[in-house]
């Protein structure tokens, strides 16, 4: 804190060397057909400040002093938009794309309809969508730009800690379902890993790839899916970049102590514009310093490329990569226990990326869609009964796996009068192959020498290829006067060629329709039905007995039914209350045959979800309320708080429900930023979560098992009987921003965990070790036994507060 000062009050004695101004540009479109729109005026609320859009609807605003504003655009026929929080410096032009909605008033009606103007949902999805832009990202405190992060302040999403899984994970938990529920797209095109180190056939990780400088706004819907997403049971995240800058190049470097990043745009020939950037973390050193075994270490790149190749036709390549290595090194205080433990770990080295060509030609009343991609993932992981030896009769864990996905997606979208319509089709074609060995657990006998559970070991190689393909289409319709209701209906239909059955499309008819109505002009009534379909993940599909057989082709899609209506109140344009309910039901979820359990509970830690048979048998439901508000910055503030309460059950081999290892049953978060005089600003964000319920370990079965396997044995006849205590999370954020002449830089101060809360995690099974860890305590003085009889179990829990704290600074040129 003392060296911020000091920086601060060393860069504070330069600002008067040059003038604090900026540039704000941008292209207004209409945002059903894409075409642009000229003569649309956009000003600065609060300012004299304000431009007219050209004949190719760009519009441009220099000489900005630089600080926040909020962003209006209006034109004749279309309802006003307000972008609130945009932020001017002198470093970077702020480069922000405005999409109008159309509507029936005419210029002296502005003020009056201007209320709905935060308003984020579309006709195709009235209810269930939040909207963070790129500065709520920037700012949001404890979030270290990872948008993963940001986006657990949102209503009924679970995070790290939160919901099953460890505190330092990106699992994003959406209304009590599984990670792996939720599909992602980068403008446009499926982007299956958003972290690194993902966990192979699930999510998460430990922090995102995706830079936040790229970031125009972040579209989280989590229900009411449209028709045109595939694979979503629980949510569809919309990423939203923003163009290089047409006019000169500029650029920002990013130096904290948990990473360094780059990133560079500009013009690159005739309307053509580029976005590049490279991050390197630094996370280990950091966590390494404060005495934290956690030790993530990457690189991640990104670029996009647009070309502008005539008035009506826009070609976009994207492309992101990461190079990622983690393991657990023991704290400098550490006991031998927790030390042995950690030093059994897997260690994991992945490598994955996307790229992707997009291609938009506008049509008459309508645009066409067109994206060709490819994803590659390779995994591996590592683990010994300690990570001193690597002799294969100590190996535990082996994965040698890779993941490949080809993409062509297209989908035309069209409005005529009232109606609004789209339609379009997937192919993918997918490529998995895997090496596997597991060791699951020993045999165990009683003391009478009869067999209580047998040896387990989950051995096999694998390589399956197969197309995936699918259609859909959509229809919305605007009824009653002022355009008060309106109804959307979708049909999708998804298929592949390895599934028994998989490509009987009649099978994942998956129908859906949403209708929005007017009750008042700041109130809104909204509700959906709808069914969606998820292809198990290739993990599960590629496994293999020891005979060789794909045990898994009959298992079945996995399907949600969902059902929400919600209540929205506008009572100003920056202003914004939600309440809603909402009930999902599960049908063919995957379900262990070794286990017996539903794979709805696992996917939680870095062990690939799967590699296992499974039948397609499993139930599940989620309900509950939440409560949102939101209020976007005025008079130098903005908020954000939302509740949630809910319960998340799934079935397994017994057809009981049982809570999820995601049913943590209540979350709640609050974020309040405040924006001071000479580009002071300052944040505060909380988080709450009730206790996650966990399996106990089984002490006989862990005992016998545990010097073969290096772990205990969860008791799956006591499956999440038992729960943690509650999670509580305080983060605070400091910024000052200095602007001169060309450049800029932000000094922030980034604090996670600020009052050392205690947050209780999963407990661990090991053997009381001796003081110079040499070895295991026995009861007799003798060598320890193979199956463990003479050893001293022990449950260690790691709920140590630790507090992650960030100095750093953003330099914009």
């Amino acid at each position: 804190m003392r060296f911020l000062y000091l920086v601060a009050l060393l860069l504070s004695s330069l600002t008067g060397l040059g003038q604090s101004v900026g540039i704000l540009t941008g292209i207004v479109r209409d945002r059903k057909t894409q075409e642009t729109i000229p003569g649309a005026t956009v000003t600065l609320e609060g300012t004299s400040l304000g431009a007219s859009s050209d004949a190719e609807g760009r519009y441009r605003l220099s000489e900005i002093p630089t600080g926040s504003y909020n962003v209006r655009a209006t034109m004749v026929g279309y309802e006003p938009l307000l972008r609130a929080n945009v932020v001017i410096t002198s470093g970077n032009a702020s480069i922000i794309n405005l999409e109008l909605s159309s509507g029936s008033q005419q210029l002296g009606e502005v003020q009056v309809v201007g209320n709905r103007a935060i308003r984020v949902a579309t006709a195709e999805t009235p209810l269930s969508v939040q909207r963070i832009n790129t500065e709520e990202i920037k700012s949001n405190p404890g979030g270290n730009f990872d948008i993963s992060k940001v986006i657990q302040t949102l209503p009924g999403v679970g995070g790290g800690g939160t919901g099953g899984t460890s505190g330092f994970r990106n699992d994003i938990i959406i209304r009590g379902g599984a990670p792996n529920e939720n599909v992602y797209y980068l403008d446009g095109i499926e982007v299956p890993v958003i972290n690194h180190f993902q966990t192979q056939g699930s999510g998460g990780g430990p922090t995102g790839i995706l830079n936040v400088s790229f970031i125009e706004d972040v579209t989280l819907s989590s229900s009411a899916f449209e028709a045109r997403y595939d694979n979503a049971l629980s949510s569809v995240l919309q990423f939203r970049q923003r163009d290089g800058n047409p006019d000169r190049v500029q650029g920002n470097v990013r130096l904290s102590g948990t990473e360094v990043a780059g990133t560079l745009e500009g013009p690159l020939a005739k309307n053509t514009t580029f976005l590049a950037s490279a991050r390197r973390s630094y996370l280990q050193l950091l966590f390494k310093a404060i005495d934290l075994p956690i030790r993530p270490n990457y690189w991640d790149f990104q670029y996009k490329i647009t070309t502008k190749l005539s008035p009506k036709t826009t070609l976009t390549s994207i492309g992101l990569g990461a190079i990622d290595h983690f393991e657990l090194a023991v704290p400098r205080e550490s006991s031998p226990d927790k030390e042995y433990i950690l030093r059994s770990t897997p260690t994991i080295d992945q490598w994955n990326y996307t790229i992707g060509l997009a291609l938009r030609q506008l049509l008459p009343n309508g645009f066409l869609n067109v994206a060709l991609s490819r994803t590659q993932l390779d995994n591996k992981l590592d683990q010994f009964e300690d990570r001193s030896t690597t002799e294969e009769a100590d190996r535990v864990l082996l994965t040698r796996s890779g993941e490949t996905e080809n993409k062509l997606r297209l989908d035309v979208n069209k409005s005529v009068g009232r109606w609004q319509y789209a339609y379009g089709a997937v192919g993918q074609y997918v490529q998995y192959d895997s090496r596997f060995f597991s060791r699951v657990r020993s045999e165990v006998r009683d003391a009478q020498g009869g067999l209580v559970s047998p040896q387990v070991n989950v051995r096999f190689q694998t390589a399956i290829d197969f197309a995936r393909f699918g259609a859909f289409g959509q229809l919305t319709r605007t009824l009653l006067p002022d355009d008060r209701l309106t109804i959307s209906a979708g049909l999708r239909a998804d298929g592949n060629s390895f599934t028994e059955g998989g490509a009987n499309l009649l099978r994942t008819l998956s129908p859906r329709v949403s209708a929005s109505y007017g009750l008042a002009p700041r109130w809104n009534l909204n509700a959906s039905v709808g069914r969606y379909y998820k292809i198990p993940p290739s993990t599960i599909l590629g496994f293999r007995d020891e005979a060789g057989r794909a045990v898994n082709q009959g298992t079945r899609y996995i399907r949600s039914d969902h059902y929400v209506a919600g209540l929205e109140f506008l009572p100003a344009a920056a202003t914004r209350f939600t309440l809603e309910g909402f009930y999902k039901k599960y049908n063919h979820y995957p379900v262990s045959v070794r286990d017996g359990i539903s794979l709805a509970n696992l996917g939680g830690d870095f062990a690939a979800l799967g590699n296992e048979a499974v039948q397609s048998t499993g139930l599940g439901r989620a309900y509950g309320a939440e409560l949102f508000f939101q209020q976007k910055l005025t008079r130098k503030i903005f908020a954000v708080a939302s509740f949630t309460a809910f319960r998340s059950e799934f079935s397994g081999v017994d057809g009981r429900f049982k809570p999820s290892a995601w049913d943590s049953r209540f979350l709640a978060s609050a974020l309040l930023g405040r924006k001071f005089e000479k580009g002071w600003e300052m944040g505060f964000k909380y988080r709450f979560a009730g206790g996650s319920p966990y399996t106990p370990f089984d002490l006989e079965a862990s005992r016998a098992s545990y010097l073969a396997v290096g772990r205990g044995v969860l008791d799956y006849s006591r499956l999440n009987t038992v729960r943690l205590g509650n999670f509580q999370q305080f983060d605070f954020r400091l910024d000052k921003k200095f602007n001169w002449r060309r450049t800029s830089i932000d000094l922030f101060l980034d604090v996670q965990n600020a009052f050392l809360l205690k947050n209780p995690s999963l407990p661990s099974y090991t053997f009381q070790r001796t003081d110079d860890n040499s070895g295991f305590q026995t009861s007799d003085g003798q060598p320890i036994r193979p199956d463990g009889s003479n050893a001293f179990p022990i449950l260690l829990q790691d709920d140590d507060p630790s507090v992650t704290p960030t100095i750093g600074f953003i330099l914009e040129f």
